[in-house]
């Protein structure tokens, strides 16, 4: 894959996570991304709080706006790119929406639920794998999340 290409949306995803932290949100942003054109479909960063609601994590945001947008519940082929390894609840999302390729930034050994915890993709059970690229600007995604908590911990 190419590498600068990653970098540029993940940047865009981190834009998203940086604007999260500003509201209060755990700063992980979202993008949804239409490889044949490059056009961006979706944007979004984790509102539980602010949306008063427990799904409202990025990648459930990006999927809702990316169907919104297209029209359709099946995003087969796009990409997304967020800033923290998905849980168990978003990474079954990625799989129902028939996402092609998913990039993550920083590993979530604790929440995680690609590369840790269930590795959901990894599961008889799972219906539909995308292709995962880990670790695209994980100390720069990890950074912020550090700082973010260590904030608000005092």
């Amino acid at each position: 894959m190419d590498e600068s290409r990653d970098i540029r949306f993940m940047t865009l995803a981190l834009g998203q996570a940086q604007a999260a932290a500003a509201a209060g949100e755990a700063p992980i942003g979202a993008v949804i991304v239409d490889p044949a054109t490059d056009r961006v479909v979706a944007l979004a960063h984790n509102a539980p709080i602010a949306g008063h609601d427990p799904s409202a994590h990025a990648e459930i945001l990006a999927l809702r706006e990316a169907g919104e947008a297209l029209g359709n519940y099946r995003l087969t082929g796009l990409e997304m790119f967020v800033t923290l390894e998905p849980c168990t609840m978003c990474a079954g999302a990625i799989s129902h929406a028939r996402i092609g390729r998913l990039v993550y930034g920083a590993s979530d050994p604790k929440g995680g639920a690609v590369e840790h915890g269930v590795c959901f993709f990894d599961q008889p059970t799972c219906h539909w794998r995308p292709q995962v690229t880990g670790g695209v600007m994980a100390e720069e995604s990890a950074t912020l999340l550090k700082a973010f908590f260590k904030a608000r911990r005092g």
